[in-house]
């Protein structure tokens, strides 16, 4: 077919990311009903092109049309500039599955889907309107990006859909103060934040175009820079003038993209009705399939709404959720009523209401039972008669409550039966609160854990999560009981009739997730993870979140004030290097020392027009100037005080001396605990000052604190799964893993491997495991892009099979969905098809997944049997720091404790799994922690 495509064309090219961000971020979350996944953006996207095709039809509308997007990948400015758009923020987690969803409705809707690998959209746009312009042809570019203005010229122009502006010869001028085709010299000069292209610190927009007008073009601007009065500007010129070449081969768009469609292949078409209905339905979105379908003149299909649940072919039978059948128990016939029935029927779910999330000071106020779905009761035993009044309310109880004692007295066989499954959403929560109430509950099942242990990295576990997407069903808010903010009260203070119906529904929708999910466990292979790890550790935890560590609360005050001290003089230190005193805790100012009075390298604006101070900026900026090494210095003391030396004095108990940290069984989708209020994990281990917060966490007297820690277990876990003969001997021979890396993949001997290769040797061997590209492990190693990459290619040649092992693990994440530990365990990855940047996170989240899985599972399952195997030595586990165990023992018994803790943890994969390589567990011991690790 010849092409058709000349004057009296008109080619409208569409910006498909720009329409994207904008429709994930103008629109409120959306999942799709039947199976949860995020929708939104998709939602928004499709709207945005209905919108565009209805208001486009008649004697102006497009002859040919295309939507351009981002490909996957890095592109030839990251081959520039290692740098370039190194700090934009990573993709929302909600948003990457639904990326190639975008592609998928761009094709349903019958027109041109473009992208190409190595090359952004605004060069393929900037191509498709060269092309265009050749034959005569006009061209839009729907988009508001500035970065496309370049283009706007004869023939050429914007539009900016969501303000319907369209963007002009003028209107450019007007933003950069030169025409069009000025705008990269001015831009180049400017440089861009976003896109981390770092231009000529200190000259602005304005600055930029009075140059320009004068100079005529950017070269001859450099070429006459020693000309320049303004001594700043005129320094700031000769000394960047390579930066700023530089950033205008970043900002000047490739109009020659190889690509593989002519103009004519963009030729509109009218929707095929078939094609785009089906899709729209897939999506599950009624209301814009009824209006395409009215558009289009055919009948609108109909579309199935269900849930996850009820599409479900083993979803029980159950009522519609009511309250007005949920009970108040508020004497003890009543109450004995529903413990008879708990115990005909065997199992109970089971929620408390507290006057706090904090399980250790929470106050218990009512306990919910229910049995049957749509039947579920609510006994009030702590509501106070008045919730206007007095923030904390009154002491005197509101009548018609049984008294806690009598209840606790009748329920404590009930819950300690072991006969009598007791159900929970976050099980552990409850129970703590009975523990403190002298009340052992067992056995129990959690749904939050059971929907963990089936649907990891699909979506959140908690109950209204999950109500939503399988039930669906929105339960009541707390907020509109208790309210928030300077107004909220405490859960006491609810009056009893509302509780009712609150707490009653929390027991109700946990029954019926239980009764969904149980049977599920075996069809979706997840019952082994469940049963052996998930479970069991529930108890395990809950008693270490108990017993607490001992914080030597003297210690901390001695810390804060020697982190004062040391953070004042490092204040003076930078006053004096920047030559005036400012605020070094604000942002702005800093900025405008750096990047406004000093004109360093790196300056980049943040939305609100503020200099960036990043770490990742001071990190870069270091090498070049000791004020940001100085700052870095004083931000780590200063997060050192603010989140341990001071903040953890106010949650050591006062009558205990002892702190209390919480464990998330359900947070990461690798099943790494997660520690929380205050976070135990992540207090730095490698620094002196992290180390001195360490000596604060101590044993009581007459005791020791023992550390037991898995040695390299990451990396041996790798070397079992990828089945690397030389990684697996190595580990066999006790050799240092690093060293022997260094030297194979340098070629050397390994007495002549210095500390320097090998710390490079433990940055690839770790970046390996876990994924990262070359860009990645240069600004680890503060090397070039093309070094590290050559380290990495020497790895990888050194060791051919682990290439092979990655695209496999790859390759099933994209066949099934998931990827899997060695126990089984899945984890999910829907985003593992998507487009653009986030793909390549998925693929490295994917082949780390089941390494990192892997070892959690092991530590989960040595603290599952640890309590068996330590035995009736006077010790209890205290503390899970990833690969870490934290004990407190007799002094008498540490060495015993360390001999039977090590056989546990280094036996704990078995017998389910048998490794090919050894595991070693470093222990030590000490009055205080850091003494012990």
């Amino acid at each position: 077919m010849s092409c058709n495509f000349g004057k009296g064309s008109h080619l409208h090219l569409i910006d498909g990311s720009s329409f994207i961000f904008r429709a994930f971020h103008a629109l409120p979350p959306l999942t799709r009903p039947s199976d949860g996944l995020p929708v939104g953006a998709v939602a928004g996207f499709v709207n945005m092109i209905w919108r565009y095709i209805e208001d486009n039809k008649g004697p102006d509308a497009p002859t040919h049309a295309a939507v351009i997007f981002d490909a996957a990948g890095p592109t030839f400015r990251d081959e520039l500039y290692e740098a370039y758009k190194a700090n934009r923020e990573e993709m929302p987690e909600d948003l990457r599955p639904q990326i190639p969803l975008t592609r998928e409705a761009t094709r349903a809707f019958n027109l041109a889907c473009i992208e190409k690998e190595g090359y952004e959209a605004d060069d393929i746009i900037a191509t498709l309107t060269r092309m265009a312009r050749e034959k005569g042809g006009e061209v839009t570019i729907i988009s508001s990006d500035k970065d496309l203005m370049q283009l706007v010229g004869e023939g050429v122009e914007m539009l900016d859909a969501m303000k319907d502006r369209r963007i002009g010869s003028k209107e450019v001028e007007e933003r950069f103060g030169v025409p069009p085709e000025k705008v990269v010299d001015v831009m180049a000069l400017i440089g861009d934040p976003t896109d981390n292209v770092p231009g000529a610190p200190g000259i602005g927009v304005k600055t930029a175009a009075l140059l320009i007008r004068e100079y005529g073009d950017l070269d001859n601007l450099l070429a006459h820079a020693e000309e320049i009065k303004q001594p700043k500007r005129r320094q700031t010129l000769i000394e960047y003038a390579d930066q700023i070449r530089l950033s205008r081969e970043l900002v000047k768009l490739d109009d020659h993209v190889p690509l593989d469609v002519t103009l004519c292949d963009l030729e509109v078409k009218r929707p095929d009705p078939e094609v785009l209905l089906d899709f729209l339905k897939k999506m599950e979105f009624r209301t814009i399939t009824k209006r395409v379908a009215e558009a289009l003149g055919v009948e609108a299909p109909e579309i199935e709404t269900k849930t996850a649940a009820e599409r479900a072919p083993e979803a029980p039978e159950m009522p519609p959720f009511s309250k007005a059948v949920y009970e108040a128990v508020t004497d003890r016939q009543a109450l004995e009523k529903w413990i008879e029935r708990i115990n005909e029927r065997g199992w109970v779910a089971i929620d408390t209401e507290t006057t706090s999330l904090d399980e250790m000071r929470a106050e218990l106020v009512g306990i919910s039972l229910c049995m049957e779905p749509g039947h579920a009761a609510y006994v009030p035993l702590a509501h106070r008669p008045d919730s206007s009044g007095d923030l904390f309310g009154s002491e005197a109880l509101a009548e018609g409550q049984m008294s806690m004692e009598e209840a606790l007295e009748m329920l404590k066989p009930v819950l300690e039966d072991e006969a009598v499954l007791k159900i929970g959403q976050n099980v552990k929560y409850d129970a703590k609160v009975f523990a403190r109430l002298g009340i052992e509950m067992a056995p129990i099942d959690d749904t939050m854990l059971l929907s963990y242990a089936m649907h990891a990295g699909l979506h959140g576990h908690g109950m209204d999560t999950l109500s939503e997407l399988y039930l669906g069903h929105k339960p009541v808010a707390i907020k509109e009981l208790i309210g928030s903010g300077k107004s909220q009260i405490r859960f006491d203070q609810v009056p009893v009739e509302k509780a009712v119906r609150y707490a009653a529904e929390d027991a109700d929708v946990t029954l019926r997730l239980w009764e969904l999910f149980k049977p599920q466990l075996h069809r979706k292979r997840a019952t082994t993870i469940y049963e052996t790890e998930e479970r069991p550790l529930v108890p395990v935890l809950a008693r270490m979140e108990m017993a607490g560590i001992k914080v030597d609360r003297d210690a901390l005050s001695r810390l804060s004030s020697m982190f004062a001290q040391k953070m004042a003089a490092l204040e003076a230190e930078i006053h004096e290097l920047a030559g005036e005193k400012f605020n070094v805790a604000s942002p702005s100012q800093l900025g405008e020392i750096l990047f406004g009075k000093m004109g360093l390298p790196g300056g980049k604006r943040t939305k609100t027009g503020h200099w960036s101070t990043s770490a990742q900026v001071l990190e870069d900026l270091a090498t070049e100037h000791p004020l940001a090494a100085k700052v870095l210095d004083w931000r780590q003391l200063a997060k050192l005080k603010s989140t341990y030396t001071d903040a953890l004095q106010a949650h050591i108990d006062p009558e205990t001396g002892r702190v209390h940290t919480s464990y998330a069984i359900a947070g990461a989708n690798t099943g790494r605990l997660a520690s929380t209020e205050p976070n135990l994990q992540n207090i730095p281990v490698r620094t002196e000052e992290g180390r001195r917060i360490r000596e604060a966490f101590v044993a009581e007297e007459g005791r020791l604190l023992v550390s037991l820690d898995y040695s390299q277990i990451e990396l041996r876990i790798f070397a079992h799964m990828a089945d690397i003969d030389a990684l697996k001997h190595a580990f066999a021979e006790g050799l240092d893993i690093h060293t022997m890396t260094a030297a194979a993949i340098f070629e050397i001997p390994m007495e002549e491997v210095t500390p320097e290769i090998r710390r490079r040797a433990k940055a690839v061997n770790y970046g390996i495991i876990y994924g990262l590209s070359a860009f990645g492990l240069a600004r680890n190693l503060r090397i070039p892009r093309a070094e590290a990459q050559e380290f990495i290619d020497a790895y990888l040649k050194r060791f051919p099979g682990i290439r092979a092992y990655q695209q496999d693990i790859i390759e099933r994440a994209r066949k099934q969905g998931y990827v899997e530990t060695l126990f089984g365990r899945r984890i999910h990855t829907p985003e593992i098809e998507s487009g653009g940047a986030q793909a390549a996170a998925a693929r490295r989240a994917a082949m780390n997944a089941p390494i990192q899985g892997t070892a959690a599972d092991i530590i989960r399952r040595a603290m599952v049997h640890m309590e068996r195997g330590i035995g009736d030595l006077p010790a209890q586990m205290l503390l899970q720091v990833h690969d870490e165990l934290v004990f407190e023992v007799a002094e008498e018994a540490a060495e015993e404790l360390i001999a039977r803790a090590r056989a546990v943890m280094e036996h704990a994969p078995e017998p389910a799994v048998k490794l090919s390589v050894p595991l070693e567990v470093d222990a030590g011991k000490g009055r205080n922690w850091a003494e012990a690790h």
